[in-house]
Order: structure tokens, then sequence, then C-alpha cells
């Protein structure tokens, strides 16, 4: 597995070894100071799989995936959490329970066919899109290339604001489609909208979820 293990998550003894796995291959990524190289490259018969963990077996989960030969992002954030009193910083996965990994079908499908005690640990997070297949399921939801690049330069900062939206909490000023031209977000793609108050840039994966970024003044914004 192609992965670097976040320098701030060492020394958190309440983290799996697998919670803070930044994909290896995106140079963007190195702003969250992981280092990250830059070998990011589209690979031949190589697609983004939404992997979903069952039961919460995340430790088994993350064992199986370290065993394969998949490229692995893994998106967290920072919430605030009070314990005896006192406010602790606190690093968890953005999308819980899910794991992204650059991989091709077939090693996608071994990683999927591993059983504890014939429990499955890992399933496709589906595309109910699509026509089913032979199998009578739905294909895995497959996130394009592009789109998964802008999405992992939208979650990869060490912003605490980063959050998971819904349609319902996004007011879109124009509609107007922007690429962010400085700050911690510089090279995100997205669509402008007032979230809580404040101005922010929403990136989608369509069929799975949207995340809106921290605050973003209008200087840092070229329409596209």
């Amino acid at each position: 597995m192609n992965a670097l293990v976040n320098a701030h998550t060492r020394n958190d003894d309440n983290l799996s070894p697998c919670t803070g796995l930044i994909s290896n291959v995106l140079p963007e990524a190195q702003r969250s100071q992981t280092g990250v190289s830059s070998d990011y490259v589209h690979k031949k018969e190589h697609h983004w799989f939404v992997l979903r963990v069952t039961y919460n077996r995340t430790q088994k989960a993350c064992d199986i995936i370290a065993n394969a030969d998949v490229q692995l992002y893994m998106p967290m954030h920072y919430i605030i959490k009070k314990e005896i009193g006192k406010k602790k910083r606190i690093l968890q996965p953005l999308l819980p329970n899910l794991f992204f990994v650059y991989t091709t079908r077939e090693i996608a499908n071994s990683i999927v066919k591993k059983k504890d005690e014939d429990t499955p640990i890992l399933k496709y997070y589906l595309d109910k899109t699509r026509p089913k297949e032979t199998n009578g399921k739905h294909p895995p939801l497959t996130i394009p290339f592009d789109a998964m690049t802008n999405f992992i330069k939208a979650t990869s900062t060490e912003s605490d604001h980063v959050r998971i939206v819904s349609n319902e909490q996004c007011h879109y000023k124009s509609g107007d489609i922007v690429n962010v031209i400085d700050g911690e977000f510089k090279g995100v793609t997205g669509r402008v909208a007032r979230i809580a108050g404040q101005q922010r840039v929403v990136v989608e994966i369509a069929g799975l979820c949207m995340v809106a970024t921290a605050y973003i003044p209008s200087a840092f914004l070229e329409v596209k």
C-alpha cells in the first residue's frame, strides 16, 4: 500500500494505525506536511473505488488494504471535544468507515472478497444510477480521476473548517464555477456558496458526498 501516516497522528494513542493515511501520489497534499511524493499519474485500468467497512471493523480493513497493491486516501479533519471539562482537538475521519483506493477492478475485487468468520469486512459503495451487473448488483461507484484529484486538494489541508454538507445547507450565489487561486485551498475547483454565514467553495463527488472548504475571500477566487 503506497501511503504515509500524517505526522500529526503519530502520537495520538486513540487513533487506529490506519487513521490519517494520506495517499502518497498527490503533490498538493504536501501542504499538510506529510512528506507526500509527487508521482500522481493516471494509470491504465485503474479507478478510484470507494470501499465501506462493515461492522466497524476498521483495523481489520486496514490490515487487508495494507497487504494489497493499492493507493489509499482517507480524508481526515479535526473536531473539538470536551473531556473532563477541557477542550481537546481530535483528528477523525471526515467520512467514517469509508476508504478511497486507486487500483484495478481485479485487485479491488480481491479486497472485498476477504472475510472474517465468513462475514465480509469491506464492501463496495455501489453506483445505483447504473444498470445492474450479471451478479444482480449495481456496479461499484468509481470516481473520475480529475474529480478525485480535486476532492483530495479540498480535503488534504490542515483546516478545522472543512465539512461535509448537504444541498439544503448551501446557498449558492450565482452557481458560478470557480478556481481557488491563492491560500491553503489553491487549485481547488467548485461552486461558490454561503454556508453557515461564510463564503466557501463546494466540491461534489457525484453519488457520494459534497464537501465545503473553509471561508475563502473573493480575492482568492477566479470564475472559470
